[in-house]
């Protein structure tokens, strides 16, 4: 395939590895397309899909993906990452609408580590007076 481009978004624990043709708008992830890696998830494909929605990219772009860690909603971001870094890769002139919709940051925030004489990362055990 001619013109393939490659990029990669991370969210939480998961990478999403993308590769983005030109074509049909039709996208793979795992395998699998979007409707059957992501069930029923709707708000989730809504997220996949933003960059190309925003761009009006849709139906002149092939997706296929892989993505690896995390669950359902670090995936769906980390694939959502990955395509607009992909789409800025093939057209730079696209960086402004998607860098003003936030799609060009890497969200870094991830789960704070258990500490210890904790139940969670903060919270304490139950006090008891008596």
């Amino acid at each position: 395939m001619a013109n393939k481009i490659y990029a990669t978004g991370r969210r939480k624990s998961s990478i999403a590895k993308v590769w983005l043709t030109p074509g049909t708008g039709k996208i793979t992830v795992n395998g699998l397309s979007l409707d059957a890696f992501l069930g029923g998830l709707e708000a989730k494909k809504l997220r996949v899909k933003q960059p190309l929605t925003i761009t009006k990219q849709d139906g002149s772009v092939d997706i296929t993906a892989t993505v690896i860690g995390g669950g359902f909603g670090g995936q769906a971001d980390a694939l959502r990452h990955g395509i607009s870094r992909a789409l800025v890769a093939f057209n730079p002139e696209l960086k402004p609408a998607l860098k003003a919709e936030g799609m060009m940051t890497r969200d870094a925030r991830v789960v704070e580590r258990k500490k210890p004489g904790k139940r969670k990362a903060r919270r304490s055990r139950q006090f008891s007076k008596r």
